[in-house]
């Protein structure tokens, strides 16, 4: 595991400047703290002493986006359980119209009402990065979509919480139940498969599946191999280092720039199913390249409907 000392005293002051109740000067002050330190900033990423120090905060809510059946074996104490497909639309199967895309309010409503997730709380999410696909990354995005504000996923996932010694627990924590009011899905960066079909030529197209996948191998059930035609490369797995924590700013916008991206574009990101490509949306969100747009429903849908190469 990586040196964290710094990262530490980042999170001491925050801690402390919180206490004052100056919500603005923590932002300020932590991100220029932290901007001398070779890694990643960002307005929903934290380290993983910062999550160490909320457990137990009765503001703070704790979700794992692995699911329960992986939080059997240790999940953060008092985090709930919950998994992806739980907050998207699933009639039918991977590929049918809809599948894989964000449940309309009134769902979503109960869904998240049903998990106790409000919006008055602190949501730290939980997944994996290296060894998973990104499961945090693709809620946190649909919690932004239904007007959340507070929420955040820990920079290098599960393993890091427990390399750093966050307190934990066998079973997930049983949800309180609460009411939540969503008025409307906020669409900004939300791709649909009509759009982009409709204006393909618009968009540059990245597309962040493994090498294999790329290249045509079927390996989730897709209806074809391939990729969408023009799609740059560039892997889910690259926004980390060996150590499973993201790249510092400078160098993951040289690797979006270097694979022929500006911050001025169009981006749109996918993978099979809207999930690595939710986490690296985020990612290149946070580098400042802001037109970018998660397509949730992804290469599943795609294979059924569109050309691939």
């Amino acid at each position: 595991m990586r040196k964290r000392a710094k990262r530490l005293c980042s999170v001491l002051l925050v801690a402390t400047i919180g206490l004052t109740g100056c919500g603005q000067k923590q932002k300020t002050e932590s991100t220029a703290e932290k901007a001398d330190e070779n890694h990643f900033v960002g307005e929903w990423i934290v380290e993983p002493e910062y999550a160490i120090s909320k457990v137990g905060d009765e503001n703070t809510l704790f979700v794992d986006g692995r699911g329960e059946k992986k939080a059997i074996l240790g999940t953060v104490k008092g985090a709930i359980a919950t998994v992806w497909q739980d907050w998207s639309i699933t009639e039918g199967k991977q590929g049918d119209e809809k599948w894989g895309c964000i449940q309309e309010p009134e769902q979503l409503e109960e869904t998240l009402g049903n998990l106790g997730i409000t919006k008055d709380k602190e949501i730290i999410l939980i997944g994996e990065t290296l060894d998973g696909w990104g499961d945090d990354a693709r809620l946190l995005w649909e919690l932004r979509a239904a007007g959340y504000e507070d929420v955040k996923m820990v920079d290098g996932g599960w393993k890091a919480l427990k390399d750093s010694g966050i307190k934990t627990q066998f079973l997930a924590s049983k949800p309180e139940p609460a009411e939540v009011k969503i008025d409307e899905i906020d669409y900004s960066h939300v791709m649909t498969t009509e759009e982009l079909q409709k204006n393909y030529d618009e968009y540059k197209i990245v597309d962040v599946r493994t090498d294999e996948e790329y290249e045509g191998a079927i390996l989730y059930d897709e209806a074809k191999g391939g990729h969408l035609p023009g799609a740059i490369h560039i892997r889910y797995t690259d926004l980390f280092d060996d150590a499973g924590y993201l790249k510092s700013n400078e160098e993951l916008t040289k690797m979006f720039e270097d694979a022929g991206l500006s911050k001025d574009d169009e981006i749109v990101t996918y993978c099979t199913g809207g999930i690595r490509s939710a986490y690296t949306q985020l990612v290149m969100e946070m580098c400042g390249f802001e037109h970018t747009y998660n397509y949730d429903q992804s290469f599943w849908r795609w294979a059924v409907v569109g050309d691939v190469e």
